[in-house]
């Protein structure tokens, strides 16, 4: 079977949920594509697909001829760049937007201004009483300040009424020309292609009331011969354009605050490096340094590229990408991650990793796989979706033709209104922005903290976990021995320090360690041997020394009796011993251990909190297992296992319907991180762990587990919220928008009042996913 390949393409012109589904459709049309995840919020189609039978072109070519606009991302341009450009295209987008609904709103006022005369029959030549609006919201409005603009512009009253109409239908012909154009443009390029989508709904609406405005200016008496009242609508359409315009500019400007966190990281990304030639340094552009290249960074300076610390020492503050905002103290050796920030000294280092393979643009690239994917939640409102504006279209329909029949002694105005009011009311985007605008900002809210969510699909799982299966080493402990008690003197420890620091194995790495941390000396040592598995032994100072096994002691005739009762006390506890003898007498006892790490007892307490269950699975021995879940109150451990016994313990869990995460570090975990639910990896731990995982961990910090599930659960509250409200409005909006509550209580809605919902349905949705950026998770010992 061929192996599908993802690629993640940037498309324009996408504008509701319908867009979305089109595309989505065109895509899966093509032979080869296996799936294809559309994103209204991101603007953007994640596609797998199998390049032995398609290619990126086709899918590019099948996303144009649906009617939109895509090209290939650049293999030349890093994240960085394109998210870059991505940022350029939305700003200008919000800022035409902007201007267009500043010059329209103005318009529209002026529209109103010069319909006063019309409405009340004062105008010269106007026929009649008075035009009565479609709309019955600007009628009251209009009547409401007929006599201050009156009392104001005496004047305009006495204009000629066909004068004032062609000014009327020169103004909203401008708007429909220039502000709203794409409107037209769009629903007409949709029709062509045989779809319905927002912009049909408005321009069906605007482009109904201005043609029937148009033919009662142009030809009155063809109206008063079938005794229909030849009024006009132009306010109504100016009105519903500025404020469908106002909110798509308000939507705009919310919308790019969705991706704050993502702009934030691009953000902190160097456009130059100073690097070492020669002895001689030169600030060259990023894209010029090259992995094995020597840089040089001063205090206050962002670290270019990720590297290995060469020369020099520093503090990093590494808090863009761990959340942890103390100084990382950092010497030769260490490695240091491009984006993050150089406190205090100079140092040099050499560089690793370029471009895509760095850590803060795996970082990017991880946000925007998660921004684009989908959450199952979504399927019910893509389906609706697809059928909805043909349905709205049809609703609109029956409407007039039901006023007609119904009431035909109420005036057309009425059945008009009710119709438009329809199409304008409807809205497909709020049900397209409710689910994708939660995850793009619980995704950003994640990594702000140091955890990275994979999706959306990653979120409505975490949401639902009731257990967590811990891996034990490097996960709650601290991944290394250290010598957790010594009994015996300093001159002896010591002694079997400096024996130890010739041997590379990781007990003796321990014992070197602690007697460093006490300041002990170190001495000469000669004719040092080691035994594998066993121990040491040398000459230190002049007296023999040796440290292993306490049977490799026996067998050199070395009785180790006297520490019988410690040693089974601490042997008791599941730490390792390491026995210790000088000049053939037992000299020291070391008990060695992988500690815990201090946050891991707070993490069990708040996942437990939270009602989900924790175990822990280890392929390290009994004993030691059942220390360390006694320390932090697991109740249920599984030791001695083998990477397929975790896998078998986590799909045992999934038997009994349980909802399973794995939390891991190592190689030996990636295959139970890929059987759970979810699989959750440390950052610290190997690279198959981190690509097997759903979410990672940047901080290794047990608790941000507690954090993950918990901004998980308030995201997929929002989500439901947002759909809740999504569906709602248009459940209950359409009827009244086509006068169902007018039999009953007389009240119909005005169509411009439709508009102003259907722009604010948009925007509450964005806002109410924007609350996820305040998400903050307390815990035992201060993670926020």
């Amino acid at each position: 079977m061929t192996r599908q390949t993802e690629i993640v393409i940037p498309i324009e012109g996408m504008h509701c949920a319908s867009c979305q589904s089109h595309v989505g459709d065109a895509l899966l049309r093509l032979p080869g594509v296996g799936t294809a995840a559309v994103s209204l919020a991101a603007r953007q189609a994640a596609v797998a697909y199998d390049p032995a039978i398609t290619s990126p072109a086709a899918l590019v070519e099948a996303i144009r001829e649906a009617g939109y606009t895509a090209d290939l991302p650049s293999a030349a341009r890093t994240e960085f760049e394109r998210q870059e450009s991505r940022e350029r295209s939305e700003a200008a987008e919000y800022r035409s937007l902007r201007t267009k609904a500043s010059v329209t709103l103005a318009a529209a006022a002026v529209a109103m201004w010069l319909s006063m005369p019309l409405m009340n029959g004062s105008a010269n030549g106007a026929g009649h009483a008075g035009s009565h609006p479609a709309d019955p919201f600007l009628n009251w409005a209009m009547r409401t300040v007929d006599p201050l603009v009156s009392a104001l512009f005496p004047w305009l009253y006495r204009l000629d009424a066909n004068l004032l109409r062609g000014a009327l239908l020169a103004t909203t012909l401008v708007l429909m020309v220039w502000p709203g154009r794409h409107f037209y443009v769009r629903a007409w390029a949709a029709l062509r292609r045989r779809r319905a989508d927002m912009n049909t709904l408005i321009a069906t609406g605007t482009g109904a009331a201005f043609l029937f405005s148009a033919a009662a200016t142009l030809v009155p008496s063809w109206f008063e011969a079938r005794g229909v009242r030849p009024d006009v609508y132009y306010e109504a359409v100016a009105v519903i354009l500025a404020l469908v315009l106002t909110g798509s500019a308000l939507e705009s400007r919310a919308r790019k605050q969705t991706t704050a966190a993502l702009r934030k990281l691009v953000s902190l990304q160097p456009r130059t490096a100073k690097v070492i030639d020669n002895l001689i340094e030169h600030e060259i552009p990023l894209e010029r340094v090259r992995r094995g290249s020597i840089l040089v960074v001063r205090p206050g300076e962002r670290i270019p590229v990720d590297g290995i610390l060469t020369a020099g020492s520093s503090a990093v503050d590494e808090s863009m990408l761990t959340g942890e905002p103390m100084p990382v103290e950092k010497h030769a050796g260490d490695g240091v991650f491009g984006g993050t920030l150089n406190r205090t000294g100079s140092f040099r280092f050499r560089a690793t990793a370029l471009g895509s393979d760095g850590v803060l643009a795996r970082i990017v690239r991880l946000m925007q796989q998660a921004q684009g994917s989908k959450a199952s939640i979504e399927r019910l409102a893509d389906r609706v979706s697809a059928v909805f504006v043909p349905v709205v279209l049809a609703v609109s329909a029956v409407t007039w033709i039901v006023w007609r029949l119904a009431a035909p002694e109420e005036p057309v105005a009425r059945a008009f209104a009710a119709a438009i009011a329809v199409l304008v009311i409807a809205c497909p985007c709020a049900m397209g922005l409710a689910v994708p605008t939660a995850v793009m900002v619980a995704a950003g809210a994640g990594a702000a903290g140091g955890i990275l969510i994979k999706g959306g699909d990653t979120i409505e799982r975490l949401a639902r976990l009731n257990i967590v299966l811990f891996d034990k080493t490097g996960t709650l402990t601290e991944g290394r021995p250290r010598v957790t008690d010594a009994i015996g003197s300093e001159e002896q420890i010591a002694r079997v320090a400096s024996l130890e620091a010739l041997s590379e194995h990781p007990l003796a790495e321990a014992i070197v360690e602690y007697a460093k941390d006490r300041g002990l000396a170190s001495s000469e040592v000669s004719g040092f041997q080691t035994s594998p598995g066993l121990g040491a032994s040398g000459t230190v100072a002049g007296t023999e020394v040796i440290v292993g096994r306490e049977s490799y002691l026996r067998d050199a005739g070395i009785a180790c009796e006297t520490l019988d009762a410690d040693a089974a006390r601490l042997e008791e506890e599941g730490k390792t011993l390491m026995f210790a003898g000088a000049d053939g007498k037992v000299a020291a006892l070391f008990a060695v251990a992988d500690p815990v790490k201090p946050v891991s007892a707070s993490a069990v307490r708040a996942l437990s909190g939270m009602g989900v269950d924790v175990w822990m699975l280890t392929g390290d021995r009994e004993a030691a297992a059942r220390n360390v879940a006694r320390t932090l109150g697991i109740t249920k451990v599984v030791a001695g296992v083998l990477p397929e016994g975790k896998v078998a313990e986590v799909k045992r869990a999934q038997a009994g319907g349980r909802v399973v995460a794995m939390v891991g570090d190592g190689v030996n975990d990636a295959p139970a991180l890929a059987q759970a639910d979810v699989g959750i990896a440390m950052a610290s731990g190997s690279e198959i762990a981190i690509e097997a995982a759903d979410v990672t961990l940047l901080r290794g910090d047990p608790r941000d587990v507690a954090a993950a599930i918990a901004l998980a659960r308030a995201a997929m509250r929002i989500m439901k919220q947002n759909l809740f409200w999504a569906f709602l409005y248009n459940v209950a909006g359409i009827p009244i928008a086509a006068g169902a509550l007018y039999p009953a209580f007389g009240v119909s809605l005005s169509p411009v009042l439709a508009s102003l919902a259907m722009a604010l349905s948009s925007v509450s949705v964005v806002s109410n996913s924007l609350r996820l950026r305040r998400f903050r998770l307390e815990l035992d010992g201060g993670r926020q």
